[in-house]
């Protein structure tokens, strides 16, 4: 099962919904903790739920057990008291503890589906991770950032 990222920073509106459009996207899963800031434009939860819909016909659904908690992003992203790979270990232990293989349903992921969060590429964002994590529990996982 093909399971896709998307990040919304350094994102037009037209450039998000499009690429959303031009992958087939039907489903869109929003892995914030915070997904209702003032610095989230149009992917504010409410505002982003209405465009998925409007422009799309895309599903949206927030799923907070696959994000992390407060601490520890705070740690990461605000006081900066741990690395990236002491940020990813720190979540890798807690998708574990919450068994979000189990959470989780591949079937669910049969419906072209995009894991969302803030940061434009995957290379330092928790999706990347959720992905990651489920691809070593789950039989034919394939992950494509967009």
């Amino acid at each position: 099962m093909e399971i896709y990222t998307i990040g919304f920073t350094k994102r037009s509106a037209r450039d998000f919904f499009e690429t959303i459009k031009s992958h087939e996207i039907r489903r869109l899963l929003d892995v914030r903790l915070n997904n209702s800031s003032q610095l989230a434009g149009f992917s504010k939860k409410d505002d982003l739920e209405y465009f998925l819909g409007r422009i799309c016909d895309v599903a949206y659904v927030h799923d907070p057990v696959l994000a992390p908690t407060a601490e520890l992003l705070d740690s990461y992203k605000k006081t900066k008291s741990s690395t990236w790979d002491e940020y990813a270990s720190g979540f890798l232990r807690l998708m574990a503890s919450r068994k979000i293989e189990e959470h989780l349903h591949a079937a669910d992921f049969e419906v072209r589906t995009v894991l969302l969060c803030s940061e434009f590429g995957p290379q330092h964002c928790h999706r990347r991770l959720v992905l990651e994590y489920l691809q070593s529990h789950w039989e034919s996982v394939e992950i494509t950032h967009l």
